[in-house]
């Protein structure tokens, strides 16, 4: 079974305080009274898939409202990746972890495994994990390209199909190749090119070398005044009959005359040495500083120069001297496939060639095995509508041929889709009923029960305007849908939740003047009362109606 939804947490969301929800891997089923609050969570589904939302959702009196789901997810490897390419964390296991927090202040906050994330990027993940049925809801049923992936499931083209994209990528790469070779080698870029491989070059360049010279041109540039400045420092410390060194000499001889007075002038005498020893190490340090400063004006201005050259030279091309060298050798590579140029280009040519012609034959492939796929496909689906009440319903795949490949194929798909004889075959996306829509959703999710891409199929109400054994028919096809990906139904007929595998009921109560919205799963009598009530009441007719409707349902009596 593809993802499933393990369990969801609701906190202040509307009329909910706190409501947390375990669910089955199956068919799960979720009914109540009017205005219970079963809405609330397809908002809090809603949410977690990435539809925007605003303050106005959370619970009166609250700072903020929160909704955490966690998914078992079975291709963890392809998530994973997916969500490195965000910087998320990888699922621990096999569990992905997503929450949706809205503040009173207006902040909307969203996080994947604990990682905050976009909105954006929620709704990309969340569209691989649930798909809602309902008004305006997520229904990726309605797009071209989503029911091309499962034409191409239903026909086991999933092989066929993956190396036909790598042989379109690969023409791809290999056309834009031809193009940057055909641009790039135009005669004005060639001259340019070898202008400034040649100038590179006989600049003889070394990395790091405009800093260091730099640092040295300003020490040349002020010798005579470093020079004057360290002479009077070297006076100072040692070339006078006032220095620092010749002071010390007499305060040490007292020092000593004081030792012998008091022997705890030893101290004074130990650090008066130390002190004696830095100053005399400065003094040597500042010899051999003055004596590497050079005054030779023609050393001076070779240094300029070369100041100046490698300043020039990063001007020109705004890259320091590492970067320069990098750019003579792509220049070099660049000038060997010129000289190569006419080789390379019929190369290049032939390669396109040939690929194209893969692309093309594969895609030929892709099509009739999509054809024959989409026949039978349609078939289906049409006896699964007509026993969801389309008695004289029409349902067709079409395709049509594109003038160029695109990484899809060679052909555009689309559902089309008529609920009466004499009406014209339209796009799923044109159907206006929402309550049809569900159905033919239905009809096509039982289709392709084995192949479908996502694991978590929601329907809200999809049973509105249907009676009773249309409704029965509805149970049984999503107990069927259940056997093989988990499926949530938010339902006002008996005869759909009687076939579901776990029953939850939505209640409302009021008290210390709040309403609040509950959730919980019934079991055994509270579900027999429960459909009782669906039935009209809990009269003993209504009873022994709900008691035969597990019974068929396969839940017992």
């Amino acid at each position: 079974m593809p993802a499933t939804l393990r369990s969801i947490r609701i906190r202040n969301l509307a009329l909910v305080e706190q409501l947390d929800w375990e669910l089955a891997t199956g068919f799960n089923v979720v009914t109540g009274e009017t205005g219970a609050g079963k809405s609330i969570v397809i908002g809090a589904l809603k949410l977690i898939l990435g539809d925007r939302a605003d303050k106005s959702v959370i619970r009166t009196g609250a700072e903020q409202c929160s909704v955490e789901a966690l998914f078992q997810i079975q291709d963890v490897d392809r998530i994973n990746s997916l969500l490195a390419d965000q910087g998320i964390d990888s699922c621990e296991g096999d569990e992905l972890l997503i929450r949706r927090v809205l503040t009173a202040s207006g902040t909307n906050r969203q996080f994947i495994n604990g990682c905050q994330t976009t909105l954006a990027f929620l709704k990309q993940v969340g569209d691989g994990l649930v798909d809602l049925h309902g008004p305006h809801d997520h229904q990726s049923l309605l797009s071209k390209e989503y029911q091309l992936q499962l034409v191409d499931a239903f026909a086991g083209n999933e092989a066929l199909f993956r190396k036909y994209a790598e042989s379109y990528d690969r023409l791809g790469r290999t056309g834009k190749e031809l193009e940057d070779l055909e641009a790039a080698t135009a005669a004005g870029n060639l001259d340019l090119w070898r202008h400034q491989l040649t100038e590179i070059r006989a600049a003889e360049l070394v990395p790091g070398e405009r800093s260091e010279l730099e640092s040295h041109f300003a020490v040349a540039a002020n010798g005579r005044r470093i020079l004057e400045l360290t002479g009077a420092s070297l006076a100072l410390i040692s070339e006078s009959d006032t220095s620092i060194l010749t002071q010390l000499g007499e305060l040490v001889r007292l020092f000593r005359e004081l030792e012998k007075i008091d022997s705890r002038m030893a101290e004074f005498v130990e650090s008066h040495e130390r002190a004696t020893v830095e100053l005399e190490e400065l003094e040597r340090s500042l010899v051999s500083y003055q004596q590497r400063v050079d005054l030779d004006p023609a050393a001076l201005q070779r240094m300029e120069d070369r100041l100046n050259l490698l300043q020039d030279l990063r001007r020109k091309y705004g890259r320091e001297e590492d970067e320069l060298l990098r750019l003579a050798d792509e220049l070099e590579i660049r000038l060997s496939k010129a000289e190569r140029r006419d080789t390379l280009l019929e190369e290049l040519r032939g390669q396109i060639e040939a690929i194209r012609k893969e692309v093309l034959s594969l895609g030929a492939q892709l099509t009739k095995d999509r054809s024959k796929a989409g026949v039978r496909l349609a078939k289906s689906i049409r006896e699964h509508l007509q026993d969801l009440g389309f008695a004289h319903a029409t349902f067709e795949v079409t395709w049509e041929t594109v003038l160029q490949p695109v990484r899809t194929g060679l052909d555009v798909v689309e559902f089309l889709f008529s609920p009466n004889p004499g009406e014209p075959l339209k796009p799923l996306r044109a159907i206006a009923s929402s309550g049809e829509i569900s159905r033919v959703m239905l009809a096509i999710k039982t289709a392709l029960a084995q192949q479908d891409l996502i694991g978590l199929l929601v329907f809200d109400e999809i049973d509105a305007n249907v009676g009773g054994e249309i409704a029965g028919t509805v149970g049984r096809k999503m107990r069927t849908l259940g056997e093989s990906r988990q499926v949530v139904a938010i339902t006002h007929m008996p005869q759909v939740a009687a076939r579901a595998s776990a029953h939850f009921f939505v209640s409302k109560e009021f008290s210390d003047g709040r309403t609040r919205t509950f959730l919980k799963e019934v079991r055994g009598d509270a579900r027999l009362q429960e459909l009782a009530r669906m039935l009209g009441g809990k009269t003993a007719s209504a009873l022994e109606h709900a008691r035969t409707l597990l019974r068929d349902g396969g839940q017992g009596s």
